[in-house]
Parts: C-alpha cells; structure tokens; sequence
C-alpha cells in the first residue's frame, strides 16, 4: 500500500469535493441579495448537482482531460434547539444521496460577555432583560482538515475541491501542496484571498449559479 503520498499510477484524476456548508451558505445568500438589489435572500441549492459542477469547474480549471468525481463530504453545524429542521435534514436526507456524506456537530453554547468594568458576566440585556445566548461552532473546521490529510493519507484523491474562504485552512492546504497534490478552492473573490493564493488553482463559484439553483 503506498505511504508518505506516494500514490500508485491512476488512468484517471479523482477529483473529490470539501464543503464547509455556513460559509458557502451564508456568503452564497449575500451575493443573491446584492445581485438583486435586496436585504436578505436565501440561496436555494440542488444539492444533486452542485457537487458535480464543482468537480466540473475543478476539472476546467486544472486542465484535467480525464478525471473521475469521487465524492463530496458536507461540514456543518447545527443548534439543537433553534436548528432541529436543518439538523434532520442533514441526517436523513443530504447524508443519504449518493455520493454525499455528512459531518454535522451540535454547536454549543457560548459563554456571556464580562463587563468591560467590573468583568462580570453579563447574562441579561440591561435594556430589555433578554438572556443574552450565543453558540460558538467548535471542532467543525478541525473534522474538515482532519479528513483532508487522512482521505490524502489513503491514497483516496488526487484533486481536493475546498468550498471555503476560511483561512484557517491554509497550513492544510500548503502541507498538501507540498506532498504533490492539486488543492482547489471554490469560493467568492474577493473575499478568501489568502486560501485561495495557497491552494494550486481558484474559481469563483457565483458565475456558476444558475446550474445548481434549485428551482
């Protein structure tokens, strides 16, 4: 079995797709609204097809003739109380179409902020006495790099499609760089440019939009 990233020779490039769900969510909507001129919209996405013109897109700009699509893996988060609808759909519905897997963590509940004077928790608005609640999203960032190396590590693909702007994926990325393999980023430019300088080719998904729009 080969080690170290010494991969035996393949007839075809395995292309395979890392998706950090909020980010491409979350910026995806506010690209709509600004498009249309709008507040707030939510982006709608074919799931069934996104990942392929993903892979697609990867492919073009790589300059692969011959390429196989091997797989997409989702990272999301979730709040079990406020997010039950999205946590099920993950589980029962995303996780299950072929090709698509998901890794889904609880996010938990962030501590209140301290009083800048005394340092005190301040757990209650002092104008209206709501609780103040926040979450924070712990390990999801952490479970993507993991899979990135181990997936690489196994020998499993030859181009990774990363579906983020988040710079704490840069040493990741460059690491794997290092060991020969093509690190892809999806994203909006400008925003991500510094994951999207170290990784060995970039796209701007927005352009692509209408062939994964759920109608």
């Amino acid at each position: 079995m080969p080690t170290d990233f010494q991969r035996l020779p393949q007839l075809r490039n395995r292309v395979r797709v890392f998706i950090d769900y909020w980010n491409l969510q979350l910026t995806l909507n506010a690209n709509e609204a600004r498009s249309l001129g709008v507040r707030e919209v939510r982006f709608k996405i074919d799931w069934l097809s996104f990942p392929r013109v993903l892979a697609d897109e990867a492919a073009a700009v790589a300059g692969l003739r011959d390429y196989s699509y091997d797989g997409t893996v989702v990272y999301a988060s979730y709040n079990a109380i406020t997010e039950a609808n999205l946590d099920r759909w993950l589980k029962t519905w995303l996780n299950r179409q072929p090709g698509l897997q998901v890794v889904s963590q609880e996010r938990r509940p962030k501590r209140p902020p301290n009083c800048a004077r005394c340092k005190k928790p301040v757990e209650h608005c002092p104008e209206c006495g709501q609780r103040l609640a926040a979450t924070t999203e712990k390990g999801i960032d952490t479970a993507m790099v993991t899979d990135l190396i181990r997936l690489a590590w196994e020998d499993a693909y030859d181009v990774g499609v990363i579906v983020s702007s988040d710079s704490d994926f840069v040493p990741a990325v460059k690491f794997l760089d290092s060991r020969g393999l093509k690190m892809i980023q999806a994203g909006f430019p400008p925003l991500g440019v510094d994951l999207a300088t170290s990784c060995w080719a970039s796209f701007d998904i927005f352009p692509l939009r209408e062939k994964f729009r759920r109608q």
